[in-house]
């Protein structure tokens, strides 16, 4: 069921979380094959004012979606600017970068649901901004370069990359057994890169 939102609330695109956290400026309800849905104008901490449509994008409070690790709740009281500074180490700094988010990884989440998300991850190709976007993504930070270099950024890339590539292998071993259908629909609704990885990883399962 989609969930209405209202002015004011704090959300999140499940699909783009490096535009950030966005605030709901305006509501606009609307129908579509007798289902209704609403369209909304959302300013976004990173990229500015978008206008989205419920019918087809997934949006999630931002209090619902924590970038940390549970091990790393920020205490009530203090300041959530740089939610780096909350991790105890480099190694805790080094496993958030090279970790993938839990949708794509959720063994509690379908094949389907979990291929999607990963088969997403591809859209970072870890040039220019959209490695920024990418380490946007994995720290909450709104500007990644205010703690790392982009040297920093890059390494960890290739290995977040690297571990992708792994993970993608292994659920496709998954797919093709339960639900091979899935890997067709996933192709066709995937961008290139992503069905480039998803021919690589078939190939090599």
């Amino acid at each position: 069921m989609t969930k209405d939102w209202l002015k004011g609330d704090s959300v999140v695109h499940a699909s783009r979380p490096e535009w950030g956290a966005g605030e709901v400026l305006g509501v606009e309800p609307f129908r579509q094959d007798g289902k209704a849905f609403q369209r909304l104008t959302i300013k976004f901490s990173r990229v500015g004012t978008k206008t989205i449509s419920t019918a087809f994008a997934e949006l999630r409070s931002a209090a619902d979606m924590p970038r940390m690790p549970a091990s790393s709740v920020i205490p009530e009281g203090e300041a959530e600017a740089d939610p780096i500074a909350q991790l105890a180490d480099r190694a805790s700094v080094e496993q958030l970068m090279t970790t993938l988010p839990d949708r794509a990884t959720d063994p509690f989440s379908g094949l389907k649901s979990r291929l999607a998300a990963t088969l997403e991850l591809y859209r970072f190709d870890g040039g220019g901004g959209s490695l920024l976007d990418w380490a946007a993504v994995q720290t909450g930070l709104k500007d990644p370069l205010s703690r790392f270099n982009r040297h920093e950024l890059e390494g960890w890339f290739a290995r977040f990359k690297i571990e992708l590539d792994t993970h993608l292998r292994k659920l496709v071993r998954d797919v093709r057994k339960h639900e091979p259908g899935a890997l067709e629909q996933a192709a066709t609704a995937a961008g290139p890169a992503a069905r480039q990885a998803l021919r690589r990883a078939d190939s090599l399962r």
